[in-house]
């Protein structure tokens, strides 16, 4: 098993590789409920982004530069569909 060190969040890669295919399910799932207006598709993108922004940060240790990424769209999806929300609402 890959894995750092002394760290809390200590799953195999298998099991890391399962949480974020479901995650990123949800994550397409939400992103066709905005594209298709649907409105219970921003909340579920705001809520399963800030899941994964979550998830990633626990997943550094295993792969930093790719957790980053991922944070860093994260936020950016949190921010435009707050955004969104904003002017809408």
């Amino acid at each position: 098993m890959f894995s750092s060190p002394d760290y809390t969040y200590e799953f195999s890669l298998t099991a890391w590789g399962w949480i974020h295919i479901v995650i990123g399910i949800g994550l397409v799932a939400a992103g066709l409920g905005v594209l298709l207006g649907k409105s219970w598709g921003t909340g579920a993108g705001v809520v399963l982004a800030a899941v994964s922004l979550i998830t990633q940060f626990m997943f550094i240790p295993f792969y930093p530069l790719w957790s980053i990424s991922v944070m860093t769209l994260d936020i950016l999806a949190v921010w435009a569909l707050a955004r969104t929300v904003a002017v809408d609402g």
